[in-house]
């Protein structure tokens, strides 16, 4: 997930040149300074290129779904639903647990649509794509020094991921507008690691997140054991160091895009919603764990935009696959198999004992793979990408 960086610094990058609508005219004679209005199919056209498929799945799927998260995350708070718990497959659970659990684990299962479901991309990355998975589980079956690293590597490996898909859905809205693909690039990179990685150091969830290092013990490992002790000793000194530089970065940040929207950059209001209201909501739920739900409300909206994401670029392969795509019928029918077949997955995942040290591995492979396969096989220039409106889906990680 380590994004192409463009030349440094950010806020002195080169714009575009303005396009000539937006260049300074002269004084239209008498005769045409009065236009006609555009005509309502042009208007519409221009409102739906300003999204990545149209504005209704947007809003859907990719703008609404972290507002929605934090209410739902407040609704289910101090309920049946998180409090009562029951017996499941020998595990006991709630049902907030269950389902949250399941589309985490659904999720992490549907890029396994586009690596292994797209035969471009399986071709490209064969190798890879079969000998990696194989290396992953024996590596943590064979050593208990793997199994402590990628305790601790799926935890953060997840928060960077997150906050990548983000950054990679601005890219595209941006890209939708009409600017260049490398302008702000690093802007928005390092303000997305901050609005996930900043509340996760700073706030309630931090000691959450670091107690991953408890897998150390069974190795002996004194040195890692001790991280959570170290960063909880701490904590109030690293919550003010990111508060301050934080704070600095949206100064230089909102500074540097005003400084490109007068050199012609256009402002996308998709991606301005879309940052806002996921960094807004990183902070309060990361940063105070409001009702005990952070991990249950960061993890239902992320989940939900990658769910779509997959749908809407590989969502007609499946249904050619399925020889559903003659059919009135084919596109529901595909949806219900794709997403049947990732929660079926999830709630196996879910369910499968911690103690079990190869079903645990199992999961755990998928993570990784999943975090790592999102970071090569949304390529923009190899033109592996497709969708309902041709353009690309974030990289998440880059595009090349």
């Amino acid at each position: 997930m380590s994004a192409r960086a463009e030349p440094a610094p950010p806020a002195l990058a080169r714009a575009a040149p303005a396009p000539p609508a937006l260049a300074r005219a002269e004084p239209a004679p008498p005769a045409l300074a009065r236009a006609a209005p555009a005509p309502p199919a042009l208007v519409a056209a221009a409102g739906r290129a300003a999204y990545i498929v149209s504005p209704w799945y947007d809003w859907a799927f990719f703008l609404l779904p972290p507002v929605v998260a934090l209410a739902v995350g407040a609704l289910i708070a101090g309920t049946p639903l998180t409090d009562s718990r029951f017996r499941l497959s020998g595990e006991k659970v709630t049902w907030a647990g269950l389902i949250i659990g399941t589309l985490i684990h659904g999720h992490l299962a549907a890029v396994l649509l586009r690596s292994h479901g797209n035969p471009d991309i399986f071709r490209r990355y064969r190798l890879r794509f079969l000998v990696a998975p194989v290396a992953l589980f024996a590596a943590m079956m064979l050593s208990m020094w793997a199994v402590a690293c990628v305790s601790v590597l799926v935890v953060f490996w997840d928060v960077y991921h997150s906050a990548l898909q983000t950054f990679g859905l601005g890219r595209i809205y941006d890209a939708r507008a009409g600017n260049a693909p490398a302008l702000g690039r690093r802007l928005d990179l390092w303000l997305n690691l901050l609005l996930y990685a900043g509340p996760v150091l700073a706030g309630a969830t931090m000691l959450l997140h670091f107690q991953s290092f408890d897998a150390f013990e069974d190795v002996d490992a004194a040195f890692f054991t001790a991280v959570p002790a170290l960063m909880a000793s701490n904590h109030r000194a690293i919550a003010w160091a990111v508060i301050a530089a934080g704070t600095l970065f949206l100064l230089y940040y909102a500074l540097a895009y005003r400084a490109m929207h007068r050199r012609g950059y256009r402002v996308s209001l998709p991606k301005v919603w879309l940052l806002v209201s996921t960094g807004l909501c990183s902070i309060y739920t990361w940063g105070f764990n409001p009702w005990g739900q952070a991990f249950f409300i960061m993890n239902l909206f992320h989940a939900v935009q990658y769910l779509a994401l997959v749908w809407w670029s590989e969502g007609g392969r499946l249904r050619r696959r399925l020889r559903l795509d003659a059919s009135s019928a084919g596109k529901p029918i595909a949806a219900a198999v794709f997403l049947g077949g990732v929660l079926a997955y999830g709630v196996w995942a879910e369910l499968a004992p911690a103690d079990d040290r190869a079903l645990w591995s199992i999961t755990q492979t998928v993570a990784l793979l999943h975090f790592w396969y999102d970071g090569f096989i949304w390529s923009v220039t190899r033109k592996q990408v497709g969708g309902a409106h041709g353009a690309a889906p974030p990289s998440f990680e880059r595009s090349r």
